[in-house]
C-alpha cells in the first residue's frame, strides 16, 4: 500500500474512551454506536441477564453474573467512512486501575452523565485523568426520556464539579414523559423525539425549523415559550463555541439524548466524528512521534490473562502510534532490546476476535504475550531506542493482606497475583518486618478484591485467606539517601515496598501525609508513580 493510502487510513481513525459513573448508560450508548455502525443487529441490555442477552462489551463470566462491566473492552467498527476504536471502560464504582491506564491509549473521551443525578464521584476521578492528559472531552447527558434535573442545573454542575466550561450543542425540550426532542444550536433546527421500538433498532430523527408556524401547536404553548427563553439565555450568557478550546480539553461540548431509545445517539456520533481529530503525535524520549512516520511503533497499555479460559492465553493490548502494522512483522521490544515477531495479531468486538492482517495509528490490536511484555513497553520496527512516555500507576484506595490457604499452592498463588497485577486489576506491596507468605494488595475499587478471589480460585486453583487493612491513602516515597530505619512515621502509618523495591507510605488519615513530610527532611510523597520497565 502506498504512503498516500496509509495517510488516508490514518485520517479515518478515531480512538476514544467512554467514561461514566455506574448506571449512567455508558454500555448502552456503546452498543448503540455499534448498532449504527452495523456491527450488531439488535441491542442487548445489561439489565436483561435473565434472558442471557448480556451486553456486547461484557465478556468475563463474573460480569455476566453481576450485570456490570469489570474490565475494559476494546471495540472496533466502521461508520460513515470512519474506522472507530472504542475503549469501553468499567463504570462500576469498584472499577480498577486498568480503567485509568486505558484512558492513556485514547485520543479523546466521551463522558456519559445521568440526567437525574448529574456529575457523580467516579466520573470526577476519570475526568481528572482525562484532564491531566489534556484530551478533548465530549459530554452526553443521558436518560432524557426519564425525569431528571433542570438542564441549566446540569450544565452548572459540570462546570463547578469538573472545572471545565461547557457548551450545549443542543438543548432539551421537556423531559421525562413530556420529552419532545432537542434544539440543535449549531444547525438551528429542532429534532423531534420518537421512541420507535424502544431502541432495538435504528431510528430516524424528524427535523423541523424553529420558525415553523406549527411549532407552538406541536410542542405546546408552555414548552414553546420556555424553549425560546432558554435559547435566548444561552446565547446571551453561555460560553461561545470554540473548536480550539474543545480540542485542547478546555471546553466540553454537551449533547442531550436517550441511549436506551436511541434518540440523539446518531446526531451525537456524527457531531463527535466531525469535531474530533485523527491520531495526533505522541510524546516519547525522542520527542513527538508523528503517526505518519514510515516506521511502525506503539505501546502496550493493557495485559489480559485468560481471555479464553480453555487456552489460558495472555493478550497484550497495543496502541499503534506510527506507521503501518502488518501481520508477522518483526519488531524491537525496546525496553528489553529483544526482537519480537507479531505473528497472531487480533482485533476485538468484546469477546469476539478476528485475525488482523494490517492496522494503522489509532488502532488497538491484541498480541500474544508469552510472558515478556509489561505495561508501558514500546514496540518499534526500526532500531531506534524509542520509548513512549511511561504509564503512571495511580494511588489505590483500599488495601487487604492476603496469603494462600494451601502452602503447596504457593507457586500458583504468586503467579496469579503477579499476572493480575500486570493486567492492572491490583497493585502488590510487600510488608516490611513480616513473613514472606503475606502480600498487601491495593485496589482502586473494592470489587477488585472479589475479582481477585474469583479469578485466583477459578483460573489458578488457589484459595486465599484475607484481612482487610484500615489504610485509605498511599504515597510513593522519594528521598535522597532514604533509610527505612530512620524514616519517621505517624501512629496510623506503615512503610511497604512495591514489587520492584520502591518504598511506599500507607496511612489511614490524610493529615498523616503532611505529618510525614514535616518529620522527614527532603522527602517527596507522590500520588502517582511512573513505572520503569
Amino acid at each position: 500500500m502506498s504512503q498516500a493510502n496509509t495517510m488516508d487510513e490514518i485520517q479515518k481513525r478515531r480512538t476514544f474512551a467512554i467514561i461514566s459513573h455506574p448506571d449512567a448508560g455508558k454500555t448502552t450508548l456503546t452498543e448503540k454506536f455499534l448498532l449504527y455502525g452495523g456491527a450488531i443487529r439488535t441491542a442487548g441490555s445489561v439489565k436483561s441477564r435473565r434472558t442471557q442477552k448480556h451486553a456486547v462489551s461484557d465478556w468475563m463470566e463474573i460480569e455476566k453474573q453481576r450485570g456490570i462491566s469489570v474490565t475494559s473492552s476494546v471495540l472496533q467498527f466502521n461508520y460513515d467512512g470512519f474506522c472507530i476504536n472504542i475503549l469501553d471502560t468499567p463504570g462500576h464504582q469498584d472499577f480498577s486501575e486498568d480503567t485509568y491506564r486505558t484512558l492513556v491509549a485514547a485520543d479523546s473521551a466521551v463522558m456519559v452523565i445521568d440526567s437525574a443525578k448529574g456529575v457523580e464521584e467516579q466520573t470526577k476521578k476519570l475526568f481528572k485523568v482525562c484532564k491531566m492528559r489534556g484530551i478533548p472531552i465530549f459530554t452526553f447527558i443521558n436518560k432524557l426520556d426519564a425525569q431528571g434535573k433542570d438542564p441549566l442545573e446540569l450544565i452548572e454542575d459540570i462546570e463547578n464539579a469538573l472545572g471545565i466550561r461547557a457548551f450545549p450543542m443542543d438543548w432539551p425540550i421537556g423531559c421525562g414523559k413530556g420529552f419532545k426532542g432537542v434544539y440543535n444550536r449549531l444547525k438551528k433546527h429542532i429534532e423531534l423525539f420518537d421512541d420507535g421500538d424502544h431502541g432495538q433498532s435504528i431510528v430516524n430523527t424528524v427535523e423541523c425549523d424553529l420558525q415553523d408556524e406549527n411549532l407552538a401547536d406541536l410542542l405546546g404553548q408552555d414548552l414553546h415559550e420556555k424553549l425560546l427563553e432558554d435559547i435566548e439565555l444561552l446565547d446571551m450568557a453561555g460560553d461561545d463555541y470554540s473548536l480550539d478550546q474543545i480540542l485542547a480539553g478546555e471546553l466540553t461540548p454537551v449533547f442531550f439524548g436517550s441511549a436506551m431509545t436511541n434518540f440523539g445517539v446518531e446526531p451525537f456520533l456524527k457531531a463527535f466524528l466531525d469535531i474530533t481529530q485523527p491520531p495526533q503525535p505522541r510524546k516519547s524520549n525522542l520527542g513527538d512521534v508523528q503517526p505518519t512516520k514510515d516506521y511502525f511503533s506503539g505501546f502496550i497499555f493493557k495485559i489480559q490473562a485468560n481471555m479464553n479460559p480453555a487456552h489460558r492465553d495472555r493478550i497484550a493490548f497495543l496502541r499503534i502510534c506510527s506507521g503501518k502494522f502488518e501481520k508477522g512483522m518483526m519488531t524491537n521490544l525496546v525496553q528489553k532490546n529483544k526482537k519480537v515477531k507479531l505473528a497472531q495479531p487480533q482485533q476485538f468486538l468484546a469477546q469476539d476476535r478476528a485475525m488482523v492482517e494490517e492496522a494503522y495509528p489509532g488502532d488497538i490490536i491484541g498480541i500474544h504475550d508469552p510472558g515478556i511484555f509489561n505495561i508501558g513497553d514500546t514496540l518499534c520496527s526500526s532500531d531506534l531506542k524509542l520509548q513512549y512516555e511511561g504509564i503512571p500507576q495511580f494511588a489505590p484506595e483500599h488495601f487487604m493482606k492476603i496469603s494462600t490457604i494451601n502452602a503447596l499452592k504457593r507457586k500458583q498463588f504468586l503467579k496469579g497475583v503477579s499476572q493480575l497485577a500486570e493486567e492492572g486489576s491490583i497493585q502488590v506491596f510487600k510488608p516490611r518486618f513480616t513473613g514472606a507468605e503475606e502480600l498487601i494488595i491495593g485496589v482502586v475499587g473494592v470489587l477488585q478484591f472479589e475479582v481477585l478471589e474469583y479469578r485466583l480460585n477459578n483460573e489458578y486453583g488457589v484459595e486465599i485467606k484475607k484481612q482487610h487493612l484500615p489504610y485509605n491513602y498511599i504515597r510513593w516515597i522519594e528521598q535522597e539517601n532514604y533509610d527505612p530505619s530512620k524514616f519517621k512515621l505517624t501512629s496510623d502509618a506503615i512503610v511497604a515496598e512495591t514489587e520492584d523495591g520502591n518504598p511506599v507510605l500507607l496511612c489511614q488519615y490524610e493529615w498523616s501525609i503532611r505529618q510525614v513530610i514535616e518529620r522527614n527532611e527532603g522527602v517527596v510523597l507522590h500520588e502517582t508513580h511512573l513505572r520503569t520497565n
